[in-house]
C-alpha cells in the first residue's frame, strides 16, 4: 500500500507568542516548534495501516530547511521516506501549500494520504480538503475510526452533536482527529535508525498565494470582572453595559 502523510511544523502551543517587528507575523525567536499534533494522529495511523496491511510510508512537508524537524519526528515514528517541498520564506497561505503537495502528489499514485484535520496555528482545516479538490479525490476528516477493506475506506468522523459513518473508495484523504489513535513513543532504536533516512527536497513548484495578512495583533489584555450584588436590581446595568462596554449584544 502507497500511504502519504502531509505533515507541518508549528510553534509549541505553552509558546509566548510575539508580534515580529513587521506587524505581519510572528517573531520566532525562543520559539519552540513541534510536529502539528494532530499530524502525530496521521502519522501513527499511517504507521499502523503499514504494519497491518504492509506497503510504505512517505511524509511530505511544505516549508523551509527548518520544516525537515517535523518529518524527523515521524521518522522517529517509524516512517520510511521523507520529502521536504522547500520554499525561500514562511509567508505562504494554505493555498498555496495546498497547491503545491497536489502538485507533488499527483503522480504518485497514493492509495491513502492522512493529514491532521488542521494545524494549531492558523486552525484554518482548510488544507485536506483543499489537496481533495485539487486532486479531485474524495475526502473525510475529524475522523475517529478507520477501517479499510480491500478497496474500500469507512470512516467514522465527528459532526456537531453526534458522530457519522462515511464510506469512500481509495485514492482517500483522511483528516485525523484526537482519539484516532494513540500516537507512539520513539524508542532508541528508532530515533537512532532515523538518523540515517534521508529527506529528499523538491522545490516549491507554485508560488501563489491567494490571501495576504495585513496586520497581526495580540488579543486585549483581560480587564477585572464587575460583581454584582443586588440580583434582579442589577439587571439594567448589565444589559447596558453588555451593550456599551462589551458591545456583546
Amino acid at each position: 500500500m502507497n500511504i502519504f502523510v502531509c505533515v507541518s511544523l508549528v510553534p509549541d502551543s505553552t509558546t509566548k507568542v510575539k508580534i515580529a517587528p513587521d506587524g505581519k507575523s510572528i517573531d520566532d525567536s525562543g520559539v519552540s516548534f513541534i510536529i502539528n499534533p494532530y499530524d502525530e494522529f496521521a502519522v501513527e495511523e499511517a504507521i499502523r495501516l503499514k504494519e497491518s496491511k504492509g506497503g510504505e510510508v512517505t511524509v511530505v512537508s511544505v516549508g523551509t530547511d527548518k520544516a525537515k524537524e517535523a518529518i524527523k519526528k515521524a521518522f522517529q515514528m517509524g516512517a520510511d521516506k521523507g520529502v521536504l517541498i522547500k520554499t525561500d520564506t514562511a509567508g505562504f497561505d494554505s493555498y498555496f501549500v495546498a497547491k503545491n503537495l497536489s502538485d507533488y502528489l499527483k503522480d504518485k499514485k497514493a492509495d491513502i494520504i492522512f493529514f491532521g484535520k488542521q494545524s494549531i496555528d492558523f486552525d484554518g482545516q482548510l488544507i485536506p480538503s483543499m489537496v481533495s479538490e485539487l486532486l479531485n479525490i474524495p475526502s473525510v476528516s475529524v475522523v475517529v475510526k478507520l477501517e479499510i477493506n480491500d478497496n474500500t475506506v469507512t470512516a467514522e468522523r465527528e459532526i456537531e452533536g453526534g458522530k457519522e459513518v462515511v464510506e469512500a473508495d481509495m485514492p482517500v484523504i483522511i483528516g485525523a482527529q484526537k482519539g484516532l489513535n494513540e500516537p507512539r513513543y520513539p524508542n532508541l532504536k528508532s530515533i537512532m535508525a532515523a538518523k540515517s533516512k534521508p529527506i529528499e527536497e523538491v522545490q516549491a513548484s507554485n508560488s501563489e498565494s491567494r490571501t495576504v495578512i495585513n496586520e497581526m495583533t495580540l488579543p486585549p489584555a483581560k480587564t477585572s470582572g464587575k460583581i454584582f450584588q443586588n440580583g434582579k436590581d442589577d439587571v439594567s446595568e448589565l444589559v447596558r453595559l453588555l451593550r456599551e462596554e462589551a458591545k456583546v449584544i
